[in-house]
């Protein structure tokens, strides 16, 4: 399986990174080496100093397609769920200056937390989801999938134009604004709605 991450998905968010708002999506991967075991921790590891979270729903492929119309999207995908796309910043900062890509920065081990999922029968309407992050019990995100600039749907025909998507594959949909910095001992909790799918404490 592979993880697929829409980047500047939210005006918001874009804004507050100061990147431009994309007209078509941006998206990057992380290799399946991001996800962590349930129930572990997220270790803070040695080659950063400026981890930041950024939460996000995410959407679990449910079968083989390629090229896939964007009317016909729905019938690939049946669970969503939730999770956190780590970042370091410090290490992406110096990659853009340079002109680099910045996969060090987002595909390291780990990086790719994932809580539960819902079965989409369990939505009333995909374009209007709840989810927020608490951080120490503290409120730090919250969105909505209507919000969205590019919907699900889009992000899935587009993406099978060029990478075929496969049972299993994961697609990070975006994040809006609010994210910041990780500390150790930071507790992570994700809901979607008013239900808790992710639970994580930093180490």
């Amino acid at each position: 399986m592979k993880i697929i991450c829409i980047g500047r998905n939210y005006i918001d968010h874009a804004k507050e990174l100061n990147n431009p708002v994309p007209k078509v999506p941006v998206f990057f991967m992380k290799p399946d080496t991001a996800l962590i075991q349930k129930h572990n921790p997220f270790f803070y590891p040695e080659f950063s100093k400026d981890i930041h979270y950024e939460t996000e729903l995410v959407i679990k492929i449910s079968k083989n397609g390629r090229h896939i119309e964007e009317r016909f999207a729905n019938k690939y995908y049946d669970e969503i769920g939730i999770g956190l796309d780590l970042t370091a910043r410090d290490l992406q900062s110096e990659c853009k200056k340079k002109g680099l890509p910045w996969e060090i920065a987002k595909a390291f081990d780990n990086s790719a937390p994932v809580g539960s999922f819902k079965k989409i029968s369990e939505f009333e309407d995909l374009n209007n989801i709840n989810f927020s992050l608490k951080v120490n019990g503290e409120q730090r995100q919250a969105g909505n999938s209507s919000d969205m600039i590019f919907n699900f749907n889009h992000i899935i025909s587009y993406l099978s134009q060029f990478i075929t998507l496969k049972l299993g594959d994961l697609i990070f949909t975006g994040t809006p604004v609010g994210v910041g910095p990780i500390k150790i001992d930071d507790h992570f909790e994700a809901f979607i709605e008013n239900e808790k799918m992710l639970d994580l404490k930093v180490k």
